[in-house]
Formats: C-alpha cells, structure tokens, sequence
C-alpha cells in the first residue's frame, strides 16, 4: 500500500513539474516577441483580426484613414453620382465604407494581398531577438525576420505591412477628394 502511495505521489509530482514547464507565461506585448507571439496565435486560431493591435501605430491610422475616406466617398457617390459610375464605385468603396472598423479593413486588404496566407506559411518559433533602440527584429526558428518598431504606448508594432497601408490610405484620400469634386459637378448640373 505504501509503496502504491508514493508510486502515485512520485506520478503526481512529474505531472505537476511537466505542467509548470509547459505553461509558461505569454511574454507581454510590451516585447517584440510577445507582440509577435500574439499574430503567430491569431493567425494559427485563424483570427487575422488578432494582429492588427500588434500593427505598427501608422499603419492602424492607415486603416482608419482608409475607412474614414471610402465612407465619406461612398456618401457622396450615393447622394449626387449618376448611374453606372454610382454603381461602379459603390462596389470599388463599399466593402471598407461599411466595414465594422479598422481591424476588418485591416483583414481584407490582407486577405487580398495575400498576407494573411504569407504569415500562416512563415510564422514559427522565436530563434531570437535582435533590437536596437526603439527597433527590433524577431528571428524566427524558419530564419525569417519581422520587424518591430516600440510605439508610443510601450507596445511594439510589426512594420511589414505600413508602407503598403499608407499608400492605400493616401489613394483613399486622394480619392475622396476627386469624389468630393465631382459630385460638386453633379449637383451643379443638377440644379440647372
């Protein structure tokens, strides 16, 4: 009996060591290998949506830049825009106008992109980290690198995707601005 006892004590006590090796704690998002743990597990659980707070600050403002110019195109297109430029644009502008926020128009630019797909296929283990400043490269056990910047909330932001983001944004809103003019033209001719 005592030596079931101390058979169940000794298979009880490697559980409960293999269960405290195992569960180690996520790294914080305060680090680049805690922001790049949380898209690796966003991606894995298939919620894209999970890597846009681990975005660099100017691409979210991209985002939002891009939501809040369709969404004012989109009305203007609607309100003075004749048939079929309305319903072309209405097409071309809808799916960011409409889009619950940022973190969707994040999503869908990536799933069109390719991004998403990208990040499935390259993510892995942290190898190590390398950083400098406020600038950082997670090294993954794949040899890929991702790039981090620190933003201003101590968090840190993977800068792959920006460049593409601020273009798009800058698109919107160079975009929102012929809308916005020709729709004045509209409206003119209208009132004729």
């Amino acid at each position: 009996m005592k030596r079931k006892l101390a058979l169940l004590a000794a298979s009880a006590l490697v559980v409960l060591v293999i269960y405290q090796v195992m569960k180690r704690p996520f790294p914080s998002d305060q680090t680049p290998e805690g922001a790049y743990l949380r898209i690796a597990l966003g991606m894995s659980e298939d919620r894209p949506e999970a890597a846009f707070p681990y975005l660099e600050t100017e691409a979210q403002w991209a985002c939002f830049t891009l939501r809040d110019a369709r969404k004012k195109a989109l009305e203007r297109v609607v309100a003075s825009y004749p048939e079929p430029q309305k319903s072309e644009l209405v097409a071309a502008y809808g799916p960011d106008a409409r889009a619950a926020g940022a973190e969707a128009v994040f999503v869908r630019i990536a799933k069109e992109r390719g991004w998403i797909a990208r990040l499935r296929r390259d993510l892995s283990g942290v190898s190590r980290v390398e950083t400098e400043g406020e600038r950082a490269s997670v090294v993954t056990a794949r040899g890929t690198r991702y790039a981090f910047r620190r933003r201003d909330n101590g968090m840190w932001g993977m800068t792959m995707f920006t460049a593409d983001l601020d273009a798009e944004a800058q698109k919107a809103s160079r975009d929102l601005a012929i809308v916005t003019a020709a729709a004045d033209d509209f409206e003119r001719a209208k009132g004729r």
